[in-house]
């Protein structure tokens, strides 16, 4: 008994030992959690664009906002990063427009009027689960040092939103990732070893079509779990769609997101042989794009080094997308950025899968 033990022992470490690349995946993992997960949850977070206006008329500025205005703008933490990054505007309206466009996180309208019992208005995107408390924390310490004792009035301009629904966004584009991988590029290596695809070469089909048609599939694949997480999202979170036309929204941006990640899975898909290889490389590949989409943590809380994986991570533009419509109500005019980064991602990834399919191939 133990002699057959000692010999499927050896059997089955040797080939472990045989394959290099999954040796390599196996240590760098833990390293890369440590590195990744460690910097993208919890980070500093520095640099919070707040907008501060002096409401009127008149529109003297009165020495607490003058006051509070330099203090707020001097505000350092730990290691010295600057907490908040304050615009003095010159007009309310135009700074609650800016705040709603997402272009700041808060806006401090400070009284015409120097009498204590004049509030403070707080306008903060409540979409943002942590960066408000930190602008409130920082107003009313600044009121406290400068023995202020206007009441402060915070106004959440898109309703109590709980950490779940701000995290639930993000779980969407989870599912689409985790359904790709799973579905759309372990299913390709196994046609692959069975001898299916082949089998598709001695058809008339043009590869082109053959990678479309893994593509569309996978997209479907990805799709139906995308979508079905939303809706259990709404059920769970209690997140209320606005209008009809948030809906198609959402749907329009998951169908895309779909788009580009089932290409992407496709494309890296295409290079392995092996199960074992391509799920420990895409297990690699999720973990940096899923802790730097923003779903767990703000984007304005990682490490600048970190922060530019967002620029050309796809999954940052969905939840961003998705947060903007679900959370905040808002439209094109504002998702455009994302929609454009979704669409350029897509086409390259989708080109990508067919260049990369026809050199494994060929």
């Amino acid at each position: 008994m133990i002699r057959g033990a000692v010999a499927i022992f050896n059997r089955d470490f040797k080939k472990f030992l045989s394959n290099p690349f999954v040796v390599i995946m196996t240590l760098a993992m833990p390293i890369m959690y440590l590195v990744i997960f460690g910097n993208a949850m919890g980070g500093t977070i520095s640099h919070i664009p707040v907008a501060i206006v002096q409401e009127g008329p008149p529109y003297n500025n009165t020495p607490l906002f003058t006051s509070a205005t330099y203090e707020l703008n001097h505000i350092t933490q730990k290691d010295y990063p600057k907490l908040l990054d304050v615009t003095v505007y010159s007009d309310e309206n135009t700074a609650k427009h800016d705040l709603a466009k997402g272009l700041v996180t808060a806006v401090i309208v400070f009284p015409s009027e120097v009498s204590s019992d004049h509030a403070i208005r707080l306008y903060v995107d409540s979409s943002d689960s942590i960066t408000p408390t930190l602008v409130e924390s920082a107003l009313n310490g600044v009121l406290a040092s400068l023995a202020a004792k206007n009441p402060v009035m915070i106004n959440n301009i898109y309703g109590d939103i709980k950490y779940l629904q701000f995290f639930g966004v993000g779980v969407i584009m989870m599912a689409i990732f985790t359904s790709t991988m799973f579905g759309g590029g372990i299913a390709l290596i196994k046609d692959r070893e069975n001898g299916i695809h082949e089998g598709y070469l001695v058809t008339p089909v043009q590869r082109t079509s053959i990678i479309a048609g893994i593509i569309s599939s996978g997209t479907i694949r990805a799709f139906i779990a995308g979508f079905t997480i939303f809706l259990i999202d709404i059920l769970i979170t209690g997140i209320i769609i606005q209008s009809l036309t948030d809906f198609f929204l959402v749907v329009l941006v998951i169908l895309i997101a779909c788009i580009g990640v089932t290409s992407l899975v496709v494309s890296f898909a295409s290079r392995f042989s092996a199960q074992q290889e391509y799920a420990s490389t895409v297990a690699f590949l999720n973990l940096i794009l899923f802790m730097t989409s923003g779903a767990f943590y703000p984007v304005i809380g990682m490490p600048d080094w970190l922060r530019w994986i967002t620029v050309i991570n796809p999954e940052y533009y969905g939840v961003d997308a998705l947060r903007s419509i679900i959370l905040r109500g808002q439209g094109l005019d504002v998702i455009g950025t994302d929609l454009v980064a979704l669409i350029i991602f897509s086409t390259a990834m989708f080109i990508l899968g067919i260049v990369t399919y026809r050199r494994t191939l060929e």
